[in-house]
């Protein structure tokens, strides 16, 4: 009798879940079963039919108790790069929680996106293309929005886009070009931001142009 080849060991759907921690990004990460990695991202073999968005929700939520408020793929890594399994193959997505509630299941820790525990060298290359498909999707999606509440101070809004670039931005210029994006409407209400008159508040409300959308440019907003 002939002997069966060995199995493959599946490909892995990994998951980098990032949420604000003060005025930087983390990333979520787990205790890992490898001997020389202590911690890792979340991460499970695929299931039989299920598809590759379902299955990064299936991670996210096991570690966070839900599904994260975003969710992207940003691309399928390998290349011989060290994987706390053993699979040749890792499709990784990126996910973005809110701070009020990113509380994770246990065995799991936020740190500081850019100053976390070593990861395996694709897990590694896993959070940094996610910083990058967050920076680079700024200018065309609403992610500052999704980690804010439903309404906020335009301070409060500059800040989230400065935490996810990583840079300082020209308050006037901000706003300019906040406003020609056609992206938040003022409410009603104010909030006290310390000394000085109260801020108004804001809501996301993108308007309907006749020309194609165009999100807040970054090119020139820097102080």
């Amino acid at each position: 009798m002939r002997e069966r080849p060995p199995r493959a060991t599946p490909f892995t759907v990994d998951v980098v879940l990032a949420t604000a921690m003060g005025n930087e990004l983390g990333v979520l990460l787990t205790r890992s079963s490898s001997e020389r990695e202590r911690w890792s991202l979340p991460w499970r073999p695929t299931q039989g039919g299920e598809t590759l968005e379902a299955a990064s929700i299936r991670v996210a939520q096991d570690a966070l108790g839900e599904p994260p408020i975003w969710i992207e793929q940003i691309g399928a890594f390998g290349d011989g790069k060290r994987h706390p399994s053993d699979a040749e193959i890792s499709v990784a997505f990126v996910g973005l929680v809110p701070h009020e509630t990113a509380s994770p299941r246990a065995g799991y820790t936020w740190f500081p996106m850019g100053d976390h525990p070593p990861l395996t060298p694709r897990q590694r290359s896993m959070v940094e293309m996610a910083t990058r498909t967050i920076q680079g999707r700024l200018d065309q999606a609403p992610i500052a929005f999704r980690l804010l509440p439903p309404t906020f101070t335009l301070s409060e809004l500059q800040q989230m886009y400065e935490l996810l670039l990583g840079k300082r931005l020209h308050k006037a210029s901000f706003r300019r070009a906040l406003q020609a994006a056609w992206l938040v409407e003022p409410i009603d209400e104010w909030r006290s931001e310390g000394r000085g008159r109260p801020a108004q508040l804001f809501r996301y409300s993108p308007k309907k142009r006749r020309r194609p959308h165009r999100g807040v440019r970054f090119d020139f907003l820097y102080p």
